[in-house]
């Protein structure tokens, strides 16, 4: 079982990317109905996410990666990008939807510009340490 939790954290980034992505296009259109729904599925998917990331983790530890070469300090850098902003995002996310909740559009709004690309940026690094670590570089 511990040994599947990867790909299926994998599924459920992708699942993120493409839930955030369509609400994005939703909102676009000024659809605010479908906008809601698909940030409220992209959330809940975020949610089961860290809980079977943590609880991975917590039996795990961290995953050697097998890389060498030029690739190491590559994979790193994304790597502690990934990390940081993963931590930064989760208060973000929260503070989005509250004054989304709350009704501060305006609020929403101007923080929502750092909070979709970050998130986008942490599901899609998450994608790219995903393969290196297990596909292409296995330990």
């Amino acid at each position: 079982m511990i040994q599947i939790l990867p790909h299926i954290l994998a599924i459920l980034n992708i699942t993120a990317i493409c839930l955030i992505t369509i609400s994005f296009y939703q909102i676009r259109q000024q659809n605010k109905i479908a906008h809601r729904n698909f940030m409220l599925a992209a959330l809940l998917v975020s949610i089961i996410f860290m809980a079977i990331y943590l609880f991975y983790h917590s039996l795990v530890g961290n995953a050697k990666f097998a890389g060498e070469g030029i690739i190491r300090p590559i994979y790193f850098s994304i790597l502690i990008s990934h990390v940081l902003l993963a931590a930064f995002i989760i208060p973000l996310i929260l503070v989005t939807i509250n004054f989304s909740l709350r009704g501060k559009l305006d609020s929403h709004r101007r923080i929502v510009r750092w909070t979709l690309p970050i998130w986008l940026y942490v599901s899609i690094t998450g994608i790219i340490i995903y393969v290196l670590a297990f596909h292409i570089y296995p330990s």
